[in-house]
């Protein structure tokens, strides 16, 4: 029996990426989207929100010296692409999917309307939102949190490519130790970098709890799901 029955899962762009810095890796894909249909098969009811970090990054973009809107608008582009990628795959692995977009753009995808997308998982089939909220200045964590919230999910799994949030940073701190269990308001107080704040916040209003978890190792996303395994970091009341 799983775990939880409906689930939001926020899938990290970095983690499409594979080894590579930038762009799809289609063996990680491939992995990830095999993880993602042996949970649907288990019978848990998925949505997801992709990132777009792996094709480029709204705040990077700024930098460069492109306005922050239009920036932010080219990184909602890059979610589709990725959207577009997951949703072949898992059609290859016979589970139904729909992609839905913040902004319109019918000729590839349905326009995001909540009452379609919950009938869409009412017949089994998994939601892929993409293009963020369809407004500039919202991160994807955020769009997940807000989607969570709207398809009234037990639980939403943030899935990257690190094993949980740690007490400190363990690229430079070798002893760094793994949080297993976490508050919001200390997840918010310590700036936890794995999720923004406003994430935090909106998870917290509508207590709904935060798996974070590395999807990139084989099997987790089942032993964590279905198994009901504890993984990584639990945020929570």
């Amino acid at each position: 029996m799983p775990r939880y029955g409906r689930v939001l899962l926020k899938l990290s762009g970095e983690a499409l990426a594979g080894d590579k810095n930038f762009g799809l890796d289609f063996g990680s894909v491939r992995c990830i989207g095999e993880e993602i249909a042996a949970v649907h098969k288990a019978g848990v009811t998925l949505s997801m929100v992709v990132g777009g970090g792996n094709m480029l990054r709204g705040r990077e973009m700024e930098k460069l010296g492109i306005e922050r809107v239009q920036a932010d608008h080219m990184g909602m582009l890059g979610t589709v692409i990725n959207a577009l990628a997951l949703q072949d795959v898992l059609e290859q692995l016979d589970v139904p999917t729909r992609v839905q977009t913040a902004i319109e753009m019918r000729a590839v995808a349905e326009p995001y309307i909540r009452r379609r997308a919950l009938r869409h998982m009412e017949k089994g089939r998994l939601v892929i939102f993409a293009a963020g909220t369809g407004s500039p200045y919202f991160s994807t964590d955020t769009t997940a949190a807000l989607r969570a919230a709207e398809m009234d999910v037990e639980c939403m799994v943030k899935a990257t490519k690190v094993d949980g949030i740690y007490d400190s940073d363990p690229k430079a701190n070798a002893s760094a130790r793994l949080l297993g269990d976490l508050t919001y308001h200390d997840a918010m107080q310590r700036r936890v970098e794995v999720m923004d704040t406003s994430a935090f916040s909106l998870c917290m209003e509508n207590k709904i709890p935060i798996l974070v978890m590395n999807v990139t190792k084989r099997g987790s996303l089942v032993s964590l799901l279905v198994n009901g395994e504890r993984i990584g970091t639990i945020v929570h009341d």
